[in-house]
């Protein structure tokens, strides 16, 4: 690549060392500089400047920035780097709440720059598969969407709760696979560590296009689960996130002609397949295609998460919060008005 962008990075906990090592490594990209107030003691990390402050970063010159400080800084160094117009990746959530969620969006497109929410699981092999087969209708009409989210306490979160942490991310890739936005969500949490914030939700949602939605999502479990399963008119797509695998259910075509087991089945069954994927690890496909939205590839802008989608999640997450406070239905306004976030929904 003949043009070397240069890169700077905000934050460095857990997520934020694993984008600066994708950043050293990243094909026409030089990561310039690290702004953490808690490491820049240190000096260098992993061969890189890290300073105490974002004004010190953008001296060195950067024509992007990755944000990966907690969420409740979003707001604050989001507005910084648009006002000094640098192109930002912004990791998801986007913001602690719709509103610092909007003005993000308004910032940078008011200045008319490049920036995304690292909304990772959309670069999940499984479900970019996943979305292709739906987009071309192999499973016909979509039903439901069920996805599983579960697993231990991560003691680097204490700044959100698990809807904003993790269950942002079933919010997105449900909306985007299924070509569909929310329109009303019930929602029930609880809190069983001492986070002062929710460590388990369970959701259900109806979409624009009559598909419902079911979400389990917690820090409790002693296992690690990331599961989607989509249901349509042709079958079921099963998607593991964490081994990046995709595979489809066909309802069945044959009848059982044993009794008892045709008793016990209660249908008949079709074929399975599992598909062989290329896996390329979805946080490099991620900065990939910020990269060259960057540098005004044709086409790559639209294969990032925008922040307008990033701030219509935002704004699901905090009718999920109030449905499980009000202990009501929420109808799930839209902060933005953005346009669909992908797929055309067979037969809509």
């Amino acid at each position: 690549m003949s043009q070397r962008l240069r890169a700077g990075l905000v934050g460095l906990g857990k997520m934020g060392r694993n984008h600066a090592r994708v950043l050293k490594g990243l094909d026409g990209v030089e990561l310039v500089g690290i702004v953490d107030p808690e490491a820049a003691a240190e000096g260098r990390v992993m061969g890189v400047s890290v300073v105490a402050d974002l004004d010190d970063l953008l001296a060195r010159g950067i024509d992007y920035a990755v944000v990966a400080c907690p969420t409740a800084l979003h707001h604050q160094v989001g507005l910084q780097l648009a006002q000094a117009g640098v192109p930002a990746l912004l990791e998801k959530p986007l913001a602690k709440d719709p509103a610092e969620a909007v003005a993000l969006v308004e910032a940078f497109a008011e200045r008319g720059l490049v920036a995304g929410v690292g909304h990772i699981e959309r670069y999940n092999p499984a479900l970019q598969s996943l979305r292709d087969r739906l987009s071309a209708g192999e499973l016909g009409e979509v039903f439901q969407v069920v996805t599983r989210r579960q697993g231990p306490y991560p003691q680097r979160i204490s700044d959100v709760g698990v809807v904003l942490d993790l269950a942002t991310h079933d919010i997105d890739l449900t909306a985007w696979v299924a070509g569909q936005h929310y329109a009303r969500i019930g929602a029930q949490t609880f809190s069983r560590t001492t986070n002062p914030y929710e460590d388990m939700v369970s959701i259900t949602g109806l979409l624009t296009g009559g598909t419902i939605t079911s979400h389990l999502v917690n820090w409790l479990s002693p296992f690690k689960e990331r599961t989607t399963v989509v249901t349509g008119a042709k079958g079921a797509f099963v998607a593991d996130t964490l081994t990046a695998d995709l595979t489809f259910h066909a309802n069945g075509s044959e009848p059982v002609g044993w009794d008892a087991l045709a008793a016990f089945r209660g249908v008949s069954e079709g074929d399975s397949i599992r598909y062989a994927l290329a896996k390329r690890e979805p946080l490099l496909v991620e900065h990939e295609r910020f990269r060259d939205a960057v540098l005004g590839l044709p086409g790559a802008e639209a294969e990032i998460v925008s922040l307008a989608e990033g701030a219509r999640t935002v704004q699901v997450a905090a009718a999920i919060l109030e449905s499980a406070r009000t202990g009501t239905a929420v109808a799930v306004t839209d902060p933005s008005a953005t346009s669909a976030p992908g797929v055309v929904r067979p037969g809509a």
